[in-house]
């Protein structure tokens, strides 16, 4: 598969996008409330390099999985930025297809030889220099990786932890936000300068203004579940969060409440553990 010469803009569907004379996009066609357009899978390489680093393969779309094979040719590494399965329902398929080594915060999503990455961990491959960052609060186990070397500016890969549109939910079953406001925190040390390539949604030129937004959102969000309990005389621990959701997304559309109850579950949990 060749790169369309012309300037593709996101969504691009079943195209190979060059986003960074080192980074190239391939969307999966999986849009939903929770993937926005679809599941970016990021093919990586340093000019002139015929191996390739792939993030997030994504789900078990047989179709996707061939086009990003094709694509990125001889696979140095695969690496994992969370465990939801619109990242990593397609492992055991890629790994058929590539053999290509795949590694994650999680042993669960290792395969072969490939040991767990972890947070300061730098990542030589395919011509370029790759940070880890542990960045949970959308899930436990959250990388981003700070991308260098080749040619151009550097890059953030950020997983789902910051999205090229609209806010990131965050999953209680193991994320936080008090982990995540220290990821976030994290990440405004790295990001000024450096291209975002997200999870889902649009890259962006500069990540820096993207993350303070992601801040600032965050605790006005929590400035409003605040004001809510007070009208409603409750504390965050005795709060139900769909109530809150009710007053505080009430000019969302409903299809999105259900991710929204996430988030408001973990903003009472945030504020109980403060008391």
């Amino acid at each position: 598969m060749s790169e369309d010469s012309a300037p593709l803009q996101h969504p691009a569907y079943k195209v190979l996008r060059r986003v960074t004379p080192n980074a190239s996009v391939l969307l999966c066609h999986n849009p939903g409330p929770m993937t926005l357009d679809g599941t970016n899978t990021w093919i990586l390489r340093a000019p002139g390099r015929k191996e390739s680093v792939v993030v997030d393969p994504g789900p078990d779309d047989k179709g996707h999985l061939a086009r990003v094979a094709a694509a990125a040719g001889t696979v140095a590494l695969t690496l994992v930025t969370h465990r939801h399965r619109d990242h990593t329902g397609g492992l055991q398929r890629w790994e058929k297809l590539t053999r290509s080594p795949i590694r994650a915060y999680k042993h669960k999503y290792c395969r072969g030889a490939a040991t767990p990455l972890r947070g300061g961990e730098k990542v030589a491959v395919a011509g370029l220099e790759l940070t880890v960052l542990h960045t949970p609060g959308h899930t436990a186990d959250s990388l981003s990786f700070l991308v260098d070397g080749g040619e151009g500016p550097g890059a953030l890969l950020s997983g789902d932890t910051i999205l090229g549109r609209g806010t990131t939910v965050l999953d209680t079953k193991d994320g936080t936000l008090a982990d995540y406001l220290a990821s976030l925190d994290l990440l405004t040390e790295h990001a000024r300068g450096r291209i975002l390539l997200p999870g889902h949604g649009p890259e962006h030129d500069d990540a820096g203004p993207i993350v303070e937004g992601y801040i600032e959102h965050r605790h006005d969000r929590l400035e409003q579940v605040r004001a809510t309990l007070a009208d409603l005389g409750l504390q965050a621990a005795d709060a139900k969060p769909m109530k809150v959701v009710k007053r505080v997304y009430a000019d969302v559309d409903k299809k999105v409440w259900p991710a929204a109850r996430q988030s408001v579950k973990a903003q009472l949990d945030y504020l109980a553990a403060q008391g």
